[in-house]
């Protein structure tokens, strides 16, 4: 198994792996939600404010992770937001996502991310890293319906200062229905 940045050339398959994993697990429309996102982050995001990793086995895409930009009002540290991930059905539980995900994390660190935020199970999340935070110490883009799922994680420290006003992410992600 290799894990990659994707290519543009990627692209479908990418999204195409989105429809299937999601589809499988939370039903076709979720299914098609999810690949419309990711097609979306990969064609409307400005490259400085997007990094796509991929794993790949026998030169076919079988998981892939995105991470997009998150802004602050009051401050300019370097943060992204990872959503979404996917694993194809037939290759989870054997630990390719949290590997996706730490390939991912040390790419980020060495372009000097220090912060990654993502929002969902926080039994997987806690796997590679990251930690329940209130909206008091960093407040979420959006309302989110599932408050306990807002987690974070500091790739250059052992805990994550408050950040004080509003947070930004990208277009493509900045809708009620993601949150």
């Amino acid at each position: 198994m290799e894990f990659s940045k994707f290519r543009l050339e990627n692209i479908e398959e990418i999204k195409q792996l989105f429809i299937k994993t999601f589809s499988d697990s939370e039903g076709q429309s979720e299914g098609i939600l999810i690949g419309d996102l990711t097609f979306d982050l990969m064609t409307k995001t400005e490259s400085q404010d997007l990094h796509v990793f991929i794993a790949t086995e026998n030169e076919k895409i079988i998981g892939s992770i995105i991470f997009s930009r998150l802004r602050f009002e009051k401050s300019q540290i370097n943060a992204f937001l990872l959503s979404p991930v996917a694993v194809h059905t037939d290759y989870q539980g054997k630990g390719i996502g949290q590997k996706l995900i730490d390939f991912g994390h040390d790419d980020l660190k060495k372009n000097g991310v220090e912060l990654v935020f993502t929002y969902g199970d926080i039994n997987f999340y806690s796997k590679v890293g990251y930690n329940v935070i209130s909206e008091k110490v960093v407040k979420a883009p959006l309302k989110l319906s599932y408050p306990e799922g807002w987690l974070a994680q500091s790739l250059v420290s052992n805990e994550i200062q408050p950040i004080s006003g509003k947070s930004y992410c990208v277009e493509s992600i900045n809708k009620s229905e993601y949150w």
